[in-house]
């Protein structure tokens, strides 16, 4: 029996809760997931799961060993690590989850660089905006702003992402500009962001350093993704507040226009988080400061993430 393999399987079975989810996320066969969990439970003698035709659970033992194997586990991916510290060439495959949109006009344009740097490493990027489940899902790391609520989970701050209100041409002569943040709240629709986490619409936020104010005007669409937001914003169905990443472009090319300028609409933090588990693991260690090191940049990150010397829109 490859009782390395054998505990592997077992500690995705037990993540995923479902035999067909650990052999993708192993990249194997069922079949052998399965031979696997039946060699260690021979093996050990104990039973380490229960299984129906609907679901997986796993038994008082099973449980147990699971929290002492996730740490054999977790030393064995350590020792790996150091030793490729040590031979300087950190490789393998990297999961990680973070918004279209981030992805889209930052992170992927530089990830040429990552790859030269770090040529044996391969990533697996899934798009979204979406709660993640990093244990069940087998993901190395998130890419995500706001406040983070899970303080099982590392989080370490890499920048922050600036808002901006805006909204079509079409939308601004249907409605007219808002002067004043509590305009939006009577002859005026936004667009709505849902947070996947909390399923809580986002407010528009604005302050002048006297004054704040947080507006829930109605909407007429209400969206959980970043890219989809913005599109329905251009399509003039309301007035958003998003990221100055997302908007620069069509805001330079007049298809969005900045509206309430002499607010400030804040910022929001933007953090690389990863499961304790899996902090000392190399490759996730030189993506986060790779990560890090690209937000830092002020010839890149900086001048995307603000727009400067907008005057307001009359």
């Amino acid at each position: 029996m490859d009782q390395l393999n054998a505990m592997r399987a077992f500690a995705r079975v037990v993540e995923s809760g479902s035999f067909t989810r650990a052999s993708e996320l192993l990249d194997i066969p069922k079949p052998t997931v399965t031979k696997l969990i039946q060699q260690l439970e021979a093996h050990l003698r104990v039973k380490l799961l229960n299984r129906t035709t609907r679901r997986v659970t796993v038994t008082t033992d099973g449980a147990a060993y699971y929290e002492r194997a996730l740490r054999i586990l977790g030393d064995i991916d350590e020792l790996d690590g150091s030793v490729t510290v040590s031979q300087g060439s950190p490789r393998g495959r990297l999961r990680i989850d973070l918004s279209a949109s981030l992805a889209n006009l930052v992170i992927i344009p530089a990830l040429p660089l990552f790859h030269q740097r770090y040529p044996e490493i391969q990533l697996d990027l899934g798009l979204g905006d979406r709660p993640v489940d990093l244990l069940a899902e087998n993901v190395d790391c998130v890419v995500r702003g706001g406040t983070i609520t899970d303080q099982s989970l590392i989080a370490r701050r890499i920048g922050e992402i600036h808002l901006i209100a805006c909204a079509s041409p079409s939308y601004l002569q249907r409605h007219g500009v808002p002067q004043h943040p509590t305009d939006l709240e009577t002859g005026h629709v936004t667009v709505g962001y849902r947070m996947g986490a909390t399923g809580r619409v986002w407010p528009l936020e604005f302050e002048n350093g006297k004054e704040t104010y947080e507006i829930r005007a109605p909407s007429v669409v209400t969206l959980n993704e970043g890219t989809g937001y913005v599109a329905a914003v251009l399509a003039g169905l309301g007035i958003g507040q998003a990221a100055t990443i997302s908007v620069q472009d069509d805001i330079a090319a007049g298809r969005l226009v900045p509206i309430l300028t002499e607010w400030c609409s804040g910022s929001v933090p933007l953090y690389i988080v990863y499961p304790p588990n899996r902090h000392l693991s190399n490759k996730v260690r030189v993506f986060v400061d790779w990560l890090a090191d690209l937000f830092a940049n002020d010839d890149l990150m900086q001048r995307r993430s603000r727009i400067p010397s907008l005057e307001p829109a009359r």
